[in-house]
Protein backbone atom coordinates (compact mmCIF):
# COMPACT_ATOMS: atom_id res chain seq x y z
CA UNK A 1 0.00 0.00 0.00
CA UNK A 2 1.83 3.14 -0.82
CA UNK A 3 0.70 6.62 0.10
CA UNK A 4 -0.99 7.64 3.55
CA UNK A 5 -2.70 5.62 5.79
CA UNK A 6 -6.94 7.04 4.96
CA UNK A 7 -9.21 6.69 7.98
CA UNK A 8 -13.19 7.17 7.40
CA UNK A 9 -14.71 8.33 10.64
CA UNK A 10 -18.55 7.73 10.73
CA UNK A 11 -20.56 9.40 13.75
CA UNK A 12 -23.39 11.68 13.40
CA UNK A 13 -21.92 13.63 16.59
CA UNK A 14 -19.64 16.86 15.15
CA UNK A 15 -17.32 16.69 18.38
CA UNK A 16 -16.68 13.19 18.21
CA UNK A 17 -15.45 13.57 14.50
CA UNK A 18 -13.41 16.49 14.86
CA UNK A 19 -11.87 15.00 18.18
CA UNK A 20 -11.44 11.69 16.41
CA UNK A 21 -9.89 13.49 13.55
CA UNK A 22 -7.60 15.73 15.51
CA UNK A 23 -5.89 12.47 17.41
CA UNK A 24 -5.18 10.96 14.13
CA UNK A 25 -4.39 13.28 11.47
CA UNK A 26 -1.53 14.20 14.63
CA UNK A 27 -0.29 10.39 14.68
CA UNK A 28 0.13 11.14 10.64
CA UNK A 29 -3.26 9.44 9.37
CA UNK A 30 -5.19 11.00 6.36
CA UNK A 31 -9.25 11.81 7.62
CA UNK A 32 -12.09 11.56 6.12
CA UNK A 33 -15.27 12.10 7.96
CA UNK A 34 -18.70 11.19 7.34
CA UNK A 35 -22.23 12.26 9.56
CA UNK A 36 -24.18 9.37 8.06
CA UNK A 37 -24.40 5.87 6.56
CA UNK A 38 -25.42 6.95 3.43
CA UNK A 39 -22.39 9.71 2.91
CA UNK A 40 -19.83 6.84 3.83
CA UNK A 41 -20.82 4.84 1.44
CA UNK A 42 -20.94 7.44 -1.11
CA UNK A 43 -17.45 8.24 -0.29
CA UNK A 44 -15.82 4.96 0.08
CA UNK A 45 -17.10 4.22 -3.09
CA UNK A 46 -15.42 7.34 -4.54
CA UNK A 47 -12.33 6.86 -2.58
CA UNK A 48 -10.24 4.29 -1.10
CA UNK A 49 -9.71 3.53 3.26
CA UNK A 50 -7.49 1.29 4.97
CA UNK A 51 -9.96 1.68 7.73
CA UNK A 52 -13.43 2.36 9.19
CA UNK A 53 -14.36 4.05 12.48
CA UNK A 54 -18.68 3.33 12.84
CA UNK A 55 -20.13 4.40 14.91
CA UNK A 56 -23.06 2.09 15.85
CA UNK A 57 -25.96 4.62 16.15
CA UNK A 58 -26.43 6.92 13.03
CA UNK A 59 -29.45 9.19 11.78
CA UNK A 60 -30.01 6.87 8.93
CA UNK A 61 -28.72 3.22 9.94
CA UNK A 62 -27.72 0.82 12.48
CA UNK A 63 -23.47 0.71 11.86
CA UNK A 64 -23.72 -2.83 11.86
CA UNK A 65 -26.24 -2.74 8.66
CA UNK A 66 -23.11 -0.42 7.29
CA UNK A 67 -20.69 -2.86 7.21
CA UNK A 68 -22.17 -5.40 3.69
CA UNK A 69 -22.10 -1.82 1.67
CA UNK A 70 -18.28 -0.86 3.18
CA UNK A 71 -17.33 -4.44 2.33
CA UNK A 72 -18.47 -4.09 -1.05
CA UNK A 73 -16.75 -0.84 -1.57
CA UNK A 74 -13.72 -1.77 0.12
CA UNK A 75 -13.51 -5.19 0.51
CA UNK A 76 -9.84 -5.64 2.72
CA UNK A 77 -11.13 -1.91 4.75
CA UNK A 78 -10.74 -2.61 8.29
CA UNK A 79 -14.01 -2.22 10.03
CA UNK A 80 -13.97 -0.70 13.73
CA UNK A 81 -17.38 -0.23 15.43
CA UNK A 82 -17.54 2.24 17.97
CA UNK A 83 -20.49 2.55 20.60
CA UNK A 84 -21.82 4.08 23.46
CA UNK A 85 -24.49 1.60 24.10
CA UNK A 86 -22.49 -1.49 24.96
CA UNK A 87 -24.65 -4.76 24.16
CA UNK A 88 -23.64 -8.42 23.96
CA UNK A 89 -26.15 -8.69 21.21
CA UNK A 90 -24.36 -5.46 19.36
CA UNK A 91 -21.08 -6.59 19.69
CA UNK A 92 -22.22 -10.14 18.15
CA UNK A 93 -24.10 -8.61 15.74
CA UNK A 94 -21.06 -6.39 14.40
CA UNK A 95 -18.87 -9.80 14.49
CA UNK A 96 -21.00 -11.44 12.17
CA UNK A 97 -21.66 -8.52 9.78
CA UNK A 98 -18.09 -7.99 9.23
CA UNK A 99 -16.95 -6.00 12.28
CA UNK A 100 -12.72 -5.96 12.71
CA UNK A 101 -13.09 -4.85 15.95
CA UNK A 102 -15.67 -3.06 18.64
CA UNK A 103 -14.86 -0.32 21.04
CA UNK A 104 -17.31 1.36 23.68
CA UNK A 105 -17.22 4.99 24.04
CA UNK A 106 -15.54 6.86 25.39
CA UNK A 107 -12.25 5.20 24.19
CA UNK A 108 -9.32 6.08 25.42
CA UNK A 109 -6.92 7.18 23.23
CA UNK A 110 -3.76 4.63 23.80
CA UNK A 111 -6.46 1.84 23.02
CA UNK A 112 -7.96 3.60 20.10
CA UNK A 113 -4.46 3.52 18.33
CA UNK A 114 -3.15 0.18 19.59
CA UNK A 115 -6.54 -1.28 17.86
CA UNK A 116 -5.95 0.85 14.83
CA UNK A 117 -1.93 -0.32 14.23
CA UNK A 118 -2.82 -3.79 15.14
CA UNK A 119 -5.36 -4.04 12.20
CA UNK A 120 -3.33 -1.96 9.77
CA UNK A 121 -0.06 -4.06 10.56
CA UNK A 122 -2.67 -7.36 9.81
CA UNK A 123 -3.95 -5.46 6.93
CA UNK A 124 -0.75 -4.33 5.42
CA UNK A 125 0.70 -8.33 5.64
CA UNK A 126 -2.00 -9.50 4.03
CA UNK A 127 -1.04 -7.03 1.16
CA UNK A 128 1.99 -7.98 0.87
CA UNK A 129 1.60 -11.97 1.03
CA UNK A 130 -0.55 -11.09 -1.77
CA UNK A 131 1.86 -9.10 -4.07
CA UNK A 132 4.44 -12.12 -2.89
CA UNK A 133 2.31 -14.64 -4.50
CA UNK A 134 1.23 -12.48 -7.75
CA UNK A 135 5.05 -11.75 -7.96
CA UNK A 136 5.71 -15.73 -7.45
CA UNK A 137 3.52 -16.64 -10.40
CA UNK A 138 4.46 -14.24 -12.54
CA UNK A 139 8.26 -15.57 -11.92
CA UNK A 140 7.37 -19.26 -12.16
CA UNK A 141 5.15 -18.40 -15.57
CA UNK A 142 8.20 -17.04 -16.91
CA UNK A 143 10.23 -19.71 -16.53
CA UNK A 144 7.33 -22.14 -17.98
CA UNK A 145 7.35 -19.87 -20.88
CA UNK A 146 10.81 -19.86 -21.40
CA UNK A 147 11.56 -23.22 -21.21
CA UNK A 148 8.72 -24.45 -23.37
CA UNK A 149 9.30 -26.07 -26.41
CA UNK A 150 8.74 -24.29 -29.28
CA UNK A 151 5.42 -24.59 -31.52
Amino acid sequence: MSGPTRILIIDDDESIRNTLSMILEHEGYKVDTAENGKLAIAKSSENFYNLALIDIRLPDMNGTDLLPSLKETTPKMVKVILTGYPALNNAVAAVNRGADAYLTKPVKTDELLSVIKEHLNRQRKEVECDEEKITQFFERRVKELETAPAT
